[in-house]
């Protein structure tokens, strides 16, 4: 019914709660209480009792099955007590799995924040609490519930214990036959409905990119088809309820069948009525609703709990031991007096910081197979030390161009090389020695001050931090806060101000390579030359997608999204060349570009 690590799972959540299973198992045979005994009771009170006119004698037997019922009331509610003790315990365990996995995703070196975590969090989870404590209520009442029965059964006439086990025992096997489908169809109907989230989530987020890229057909007909095929899975698996019904009427109501036929044999056969009436008891009160609730259990709530915890183990892996990471050399030269920067803690992977390079080769990128390419066919070498300027129209393709230098996503063709170590296929801990890319939505988590500025350099100390504070001009705000070890709630803290502390994580970490995709654009212009000008004297390699044109006049060289061919040159070169970059100058500094710009020249 389901796979190994399910097994696994489930067996060690019950192992790690033996005392309260034991507890669940001792409550559940006094439930049991009516189900061994009724039978047998009921027999007594027609037999000895009424048949035999004494009317106060089966109203005592009777009595006696009244006690046995409000026992097991009693017992019932100590069962979901008990139950509370394993279930609850297991969840809480699941739903920490799932944050640490989605919160190491998001955070890895690489990484991207996955839209299903938020599904698995708050659906699956509580579908695998829910669907774990029906099953255990299920199979713990079948158990106790059918060897109960059966026991009376053998005590009231053996021979009716085999003539109603067997029906029982056939229809089991019909049911276990069928649930390999059963849960393949439950896997579909999960999954189907995971990737219709994923897809839907995608489509609103990058609906900007969609329509920039002119792939709207593509992405409502893709959104549509899963659609569909979640919709496919639900009614396959609603076809799949006709087993259960076969295997409910195999063991649950041919015994009675067979009861009913055979009643005059056995009369005559010396059985009295009672014993017949009190198999009935067993059967109709006993067997068959535990059958019935084993069969709707493990048929329903059964196959969803496989294949969502399945689903939850394979998308949420236990933390995994770090793999060692060679130890980088360490840049011990000084900086230089009065820039205020801080001493690189490593060289690239690669080579030293003279051989340090990015180079793109052939580069090709479109959201869809028949997209309009963003990038075409793009060939760029950033030398060591430089520092470029990215800028163009929205939608131009200036973030896709920093997320494939950084190695977040894959070109269709060509090549990314960081140092001369290709991206692709470099694991992330690599890549994270390579470059650091700051986006314009910046993260900033819960914790102290320091604890965030250090994210990416957990070895430096307060002097080098501060050193860095004040290179990008944020002492301001790391006074306002009350200092390094001060608590931050990013709740409370600006756009601005985020992307300040992002900033300052960004410039202390070993790379040496530096991306700012719009890093800076909260920032008010001071506080943002104030900035780029910081990195630009940290060493290494820098790459701007800029905001204001002031980051472009900052840059040695500018990159410029003219039409469909890149343009790269200085700032006063691209005012002669390019229409596209003459029209942004125009706009950022809302005058209008300069009578001196030789129109024509090449």
């Amino acid at each position: 019914m389901s796979g190994p690590g399910v097994r696994r799972t489930t067996w060690a959540a019950l192992r790690a709660r033996r005392r309260a299973l034991g507890r669940l198992a001792a409550w559940s045979a006094v439930e049991a209480l009516p189900a061994l005994l009724g039978g047998v009771l009921v027999a007594r009170a027609v037999d000895r009792g009424f048949l035999a006119g004494q009317f106060t004698t089966g109203l005592a037997w009777l009595g006696g099955l009244a006690v046995a019922v409000l026992a097991g009331a009693a017992a019932t509610g100590q069962v979901y007590r008990s139950l509370g003790g394993v279930v609850e315990p297991f969840r809480d365990e699941l739903a920490a799995r799932v944050v640490h996995g989605a919160l190491r995703e998001a955070t890895r070196a690489g990484g991207r924040a996955d839209s299903a975590a938020v599904a698995r969090l708050t659906h699956q989870v509580e579908v695998v609490r829910d669907t774990f404590g029906g099953l255990l209520l299920v199979v713990r009442g079948f158990l106790f519930t059918a060897v109960a029965a059966l026991l009376g059964l053998l005590a009231l006439a053996p021979p009716l214990a085999g003539a109603v086990a067997a029906p029982l025992v056939v229809g089991l096997a019909v049911f276990g036959a069928s649930l390999p489908a059963m849960v393949a169809h439950q896997r579909a109907q999960v999954t189907a409905g995971e990737r219709l989230g994923r897809s839907a989530a995608s489509a609103l987020a990058g609906h900007r990119d969609v329509v920039a890229c002119g792939a709207r057909e593509r992405v409502v007909s893709d959104v549509d088809g899963r659609v569909t095929a979640q919709a496919d899975a639900e009614r396959t698996l609603a076809r799949m309820a006709a087993l259960r019904s076969l295997s409910l009427g195999v063991g649950g109501w041919l015994p009675v069948a067979v009861l009913l036929l055979a009643a005059p044999w056995l009369v005559r056969q010396g059985l009295s009525a009672g014993a017949v009436l009190g198999a009935l008891v067993y059967v109709t009160t006993g067997l068959q609703p535990a059958l019935h609730a084993v069969v709707q259990g493990v048929g329903g709530g059964g196959l969803r709990y496989a294949v969502t915890l399945g689903r939850i183990l394979r998308t949420s892996p236990p933390d995994q031991p770090p793999p060692a990471a060679p130890t980088p050399p360490v840049d011990a030269a000084p900086a230089p007096a009065g820039t205020g920067s801080v001493p690189r803690t490593a060289a690239p992977v690669g080579g030293d910081a003279g051989a340090w390079v990015v180079e793109l080769r052939g580069l090709t990128f479109r959201y869809g197979p028949q997209a309009r390419p963003v990038l075409a066919d793009l060939t760029l070498t950033v030398a060591a030390g430089e520092h470029l300027a990215v800028v163009g129209p929205s939608g131009a393709g200036k973030s896709t161009l920093a997320a494939l230098v950084a190695g977040l996503v894959s070109p269709d063709s060509g090549s990314v090389h960081l140092a001369g170590v290709p991206v692709a296929g470099t694991p992330p801990d690599v890549l994270a020695r390579l470059r650091v890319l700051v986006p314009q939505e910046a993260y900033v988590r819960s914790g102290s001050l320091g604890d965030n500025l250090r994210y990416l350099c957990p070895d430096a100390d307060d002097a080098r931090v501060l050193a860095a504070v004040h290179a990008l001009g944020a002492g301001a705000l790391v006074n306002r806060l009350g200092g390094l070890d001060s608590e931050v709630d990013p709740a409370t803290l600006s756009a601005g101000e985020r992307q300040l502390v992002a900033a300052v994580r960004a410039y202390l970490a070993p790379a040496s390579l530096v991306i700012l995709d719009e890093a800076t654009c909260h920032l008010d212009p001071t506080l943002e030359a104030t900035v780029e000008r910081a990195f630009a004297r940290r060493g290494g390699t820098l790459v701007v997608i800029a905001h204001r044109i002031s980051s472009a006049t900052r840059a040695r060289r500018v990159l410029v999204f003219d039409g469909d061919r890149p343009l790269v040159g200085t700032h006063d070169d691209l005012l002669a060349r390019s229409p596209t970059y003459r029209e942004l100058v125009g706009h950022w500094e809302d005058v209008p570009p300069p009578a001196r710009v030789p129109l024509g020249h090449a």
